[in-house]
């Protein structure tokens, strides 16, 4: 295909990078100079950085979008005015706002949109994080909508190029794809602040090690970009963080019953069983018809699509295997507590 790579950060650089290594025809293009100049010394004969958004749209199959939301809107204006009429996708990792910007400027043109969302960031942004192999085997969500049965053709066309990327498509729409993110990513985010914060007096600094590195990794993230991605998911993100605050508070009541630790043991058994069971062991694949009610079914039930059918009236699919049954006293281990010698 021939594409053009709006934003060159880590996702758009690592977008660009991946396509690269598939043949396919590429042009990027960034708002920032020196990010343009590093992009077009990496990129040798593998794609061509420009001066403006109209010449790496000019004659583009595909117009990938990987700039932040607060960006978008002036970003999508640029496209419409430079008179792009191809499919267009994204990678945003919120949705909804995204859809409703492009209703707005593309709804009355002839570009068509299908929303995606690689679940493949890092700490570390900008185009010299970019990697080739950001996204393999990792999930990619691209949206589908129900209401629009005809964006089919595009979304399975994206889902062949994305899989051959060595990701995992996850159909959903995008107030499902919102929803769990906010649980999943955004509200994460918050959290691992909150930890870096409580943790800045000298002596827990000294001490800190794995439980805290693990916990706080993404507080490294550039403050703008979580600020902007939690704000444009602010209803589903306050949602996700009042189910948590009145988890923590569980626990904090149970720290004051008469026999805490009995009181608290059933509460780290749900968070517990839940991390044990993740990432979830992928069951046999077969194939699904090309159809936005099965598709959406199989996002649904944790399933994934690895490869599209030439044809395009079918998809192989992937859907998560049954859960082991829960360990007897016996496999644990003398006296049945976990990992009792």
């Amino acid at each position: 295909m021939d594409i053009a790579v709006l934003g060159l950060g880590l996702i758009g650089g690592s977008v660009l990078r991946a396509l690269a290594g598939r043949g396919h025809g590429l042009r990027g293009y960034d708002v920032d100079p020196a990010t343009r100049a590093a992009a077009a010394a990496a990129g040798g004969p593998a794609w061509r950085v420009t001066a403006t958004v109209a010449d790496a749209v000019q004659g583009a199959e595909l117009t990938v979008l990987a700039v932040p939301l607060p960006a978008l809107d002036a970003l999508l204006g640029e496209v419409v005015a430079a008179g792009y009429g191809g499919l267009v996708t994204d990678v945003t990792s919120v949705q909804e706002p995204v859809h409703r910007l492009v209703g707005r400027h593309l709804g009355v043109g002839p570009a068509r949109f299908v929303g995606g969302h690689p679940m493949a960031g890092r700490e570390t942004s900008g185009f010299g994080a970019a990697d080739a192999d950001l996204f393999r085997d990792r999930a990619w969500v691209l949206c589908l909508d129900p209401d629009r049965p005809a964006a089919l053709d595009d979304w399975l066309r994206l889902a062949d190029l994305v899989t051959d990327l060595g990701a995992r498509v996850v159909p959903a729409t995008a107030a499902e794809h919102d929803r769990a993110v906010a649980a999943v990513s955004h509200v994460p985010h918050l959290v691992a602040a909150a930890l870096a914060t409580a943790a800045a007096e000298p002596l827990a600094g000294a001490l800190a090690a794995g439980s805290f590195r693990d916990g706080t990794r993404v507080a490294a993230s550039r403050p703008e970009l979580v600020a902007a991605m939690c704000t444009g998911n602010a209803a589903a993100v306050a949602a996700a963080l009042d189910g948590l605050r009145a988890a923590l508070d569980a626990a904090r009541t149970a720290l004051d019953a008469p026999d805490p630790m009995a009181a608290l043991r059933p509460w780290l058994a749900g968070g517990h069983a839940a991390r044990s069971g993740w990432p979830a062991r992928p069951g046999p694949a077969g194939p699904l018809p090309a159809d936005v009610t099965e598709l959406l079914g199989l996002g649904r039930a944790g399933g994934w699509v690895t490869g599209v059918a030439a044809d395009r009236r079918t998809v192989t699919a992937v859907r998560p295997a049954p859960a082991d049954p829960a360990p007897t006293a016996a496999r644990r281990g003398r006296g049945g507590a976990p990992g009792a010698p």
